[in-house]
């Protein structure tokens, strides 16, 4: 299987990995909401075996968010790329920062008890002129 690169918005850290070990989901906890800026944020679980950094490493800072998880982001541009707690098997990739196709679609919505009013699940209308 060939292996799926990511990155940060200016390319300073990039990463590879073998495949997605999880599913991906849509977490929408408080944390990931206000970390990424976004009403939620698409996840995948990767085993740490299968996750290497190949660029920027020494750029990347980090911040606990809650005990003992740590996301990792560039320090160059903020993209957040992966969140991990150490005692774990795996890594928290954010899905969004994959430059390749994973070949997979979600399979949830997580922590969805954090929603906030105004994210609603209906097709909005589209506004091409709004596209920047």
């Amino acid at each position: 299987m060939k292996s799926l690169h990511g990155s940060c918005l200016c390319k300073a850290i990039e990463y590879e990995l073998d495949n997605l070990d999880m599913p991906i989901s849509h977490c929408h906890c408080q944390t990931c909401r206000k970390a990424h800026a976004a009403a939620f944020a698409s996840t995948a679980g990767v085993m740490r075996e299968h996750f290497r950094w190949i660029k920027g490493q020494h750029l990347l800072n980090s911040y606990e968010s809650s005990p003992g998880k740590l996301r990792h982001f560039c320090s160059v541009c903020g993209s957040h790329l992966m969140a991990e707690r150490l005692a774990q098997p795996h890594v928290i990739i954010r899905v969004a920062t994959l430059d390749d196709d994973p070949g997979m679609t979600p399979q949830a919505h997580i922590w969805t008890s954090h929603d906030v009013p105004w994210l609603e699940y209906q097709l909005i209308q589209k506004y091409p002129e709004w596209q920047v």
